[in-house]
């Protein structure tokens, strides 16, 4: 039997072994896990970004079955069957992507428009206004049900577990249920943050929200805090039965599990990969390239998202320098960052925002030959991620509203060496786990660059300290046991007969 006191690959796979192998596993999410794309005539595979891809890849490879997902890459139609299917991970195959294939207006409409205008800020308080346009709400629910009709479509008769992800398919339980009521057993985790009823109260479509995401079986969100979020916003808009001690809401005979589950990251898949030979010469490579030898790396690292609080960080690094000009010449501060969304005009405004940052910064402070910041604008490899992780002694993350962040647990799985620390905004998930690192309100300039500075001057001994503490908490609260936890839940509810 699986021991349920520590997670690993081998348990995960077990439980999937002993428990399911007669059903169908389904995995469904946006973001596609690899990418196909075109590059000098020839066609090359990526991992995709993003938390959900770091948290579910392994997940997947140690249990197989399917993932399906929006097609994202130029060359996907090139490498799939006509179903729309091929084995991954391209080198060694163990599970299977299916995609599901939008229109152009679908996709506007779907994912820039509702996910990422109405349902992206409505949840983040970073001071961003949702926007809510009805066409944009009419391709939500189109492509909802596309996605539901292309997982029936791979069912067929069998019985499956449905695991969707993330708020880009709010409706999709419903629709998978009333497709095949009998054959399912559906899970849904929410990864971003659930805010409060008098945020969520603004949303037009809020009632149809709560009735798609309570014809799940079980729905997950990273903290309690969350879970007591949407169940304030169920009781103020629906008439349901609570069950506050269970957690429970009982609806139009569904009945819905909710559980905070923090998720997680593969410690020792990443701590494995951070000694290769190949992440070492990528290392060595990127200090020639950056002319890092000389000196002291810190790092940010994040997709260019408004909820990153990336202005902040770089507004810190100048009060920084401000108050302590010695360190002049002597760090450079690498902020990686892959754009996204940028046909919204939000993203859009932020990217100039952060050029024009840096340049003002890096003229205020600059001597010949030095810069204070690096702006790193390229899609990375998880390998040259690792790399990065590894060179720096500091890493910052300044979000004004996360529901977890992985990076930062990604960071900490890669410094084996102990010879880091890092710097955290109290306002991520992360930061209630992970109490050992330096904690700060980002929205504190004075308090954030004091922090850096703290950091910077603890001891070898103190940061071994604090990181140890870290890497046991996310060694042993790993995404196997995310993952594990889910899934043992789920293995509780029965098939309707």
């Amino acid at each position: 039997m699986v021991s349920l006191n520590m997670w690993t690959k081998d348990s995960l796979q077990e439980l999937i072994k002993e428990k399911m192998t007669d059903y169908l596993f389904v995995v469904v999410s946006n973001r596609q896990p690899y990418i196909y794309k075109f590059k000098k005539g020839k066609i090359e595979s990526l991992r995709g970004a993003g938390g959900v891809i770091s948290a579910l890849d392994p997940v997947m490879q140690a249990c197989g079955g399917l993932w399906v997902a929006n097609s994202g890459g130029d060359a996907d139609r090139r490498v799939c069957d006509r179903k729309g299917k091929v084995g991954v991970p391209p080198n060694n195959p163990n599970y299977t992507l299916k995609w599901v294939w939008l229109t152009k207006e679908e996709e506007k409409g779907y994912y820039y428009g509702y996910s990422n205008e109405a349902l992206w800020p409505l949840c983040h308080m970073a001071f961003h206004r949702p926007i809510f346009r009805k066409d944009d709400w009419e391709h939500y629910k189109t492509v909802n049900e596309k996605f539901a009709r292309s997982i029936i479509e791979e069912i067929g008769n069998r019985k499956a577990f449905i695991w969707i992800q993330d708020y880009h398919l709010a409706l999709l339980a419903k629709y998978l249920k009333r497709l095949a009521p009998k054959q399912l057993i559906v899970a849904q985790f929410w990864h971003i943050p659930w805010p409060s009823y008098e945020t969520f109260r603004i949303c037009p479509q809020r009632k149809e929200i709560l009735e798609g995401l309570l014809s799940n079986d079980l729905l997950g969100f990273h903290i309690r805090y969350h879970c007591d979020n949407f169940l304030d916003a169920v009781d103020r808009e629906l008439e349901s039965k609570i069950d506050r001690e269970r957690f429970m809401v009982t609806r139009a005979k569904q009945h819905t599990l909710i559980r905070p589950y923090p998720i997680s990251i593969d410690f020792e898949g990443i701590n494995h990969i951070a000694q290769s030979q190949e992440v070492k010469t990528i290392k060595k490579n990127l200090v020639q390239e950056f002319d890092l030898k000389k000196y002291r790396v810190l790092l940010g690292i994040d997709r260019i998202d408004y909820t990153k609080g990336i202005p902040e960080r770089l507004l810190a690094i100048d009060r920084l320098l401000e108050k302590h000009p010695e360190l002049k010449e002597k760090f450079v501060f690498l902020q990686m960052g892959q754009i996204s969304r940028i046909h919204i005009p939000k993203y859009k405004q932020l990217n100039d925002e952060i050029n024009a940052l840096v340049e003002e910064i890096n003229w205020k402070h600059s001597t010949d030959g030095w810069n204070p910041i690096i702006l790193v604008r390229r899609h990375l490899s998880f390998k040259e991620v690792i790399a990065f992780y590894k060179l720096g002694e500091l890493c910052v993350i300044s979000s004004l509203h996360d529901g977890m962040n992985l990076v930062v647990k990604e960071f900490i799985a890669a410094r084996r060496d102990k010879k880091a620390m890092l710097v955290l905004s109290q306002f991520t998930g992360a930061a209630r786990e992970l109490t050992d690192a330096v904690l700060i309100n980002p929205y504190d300039r004075e308090q954030t660059s004091d922090a850096i500075w703290k950091a910077l001057n603890f001891t070898d001994d103190e940061k071994k300290k604090r990181i140890t503490k870290m890497r046991q908490v996310i060694k042993h609260n790993n995404i196997y046991r995310w993952a594990g936890k889910v899934l043992s839940e789920l293995l509780k509810f029965d098939f309707k007969e």
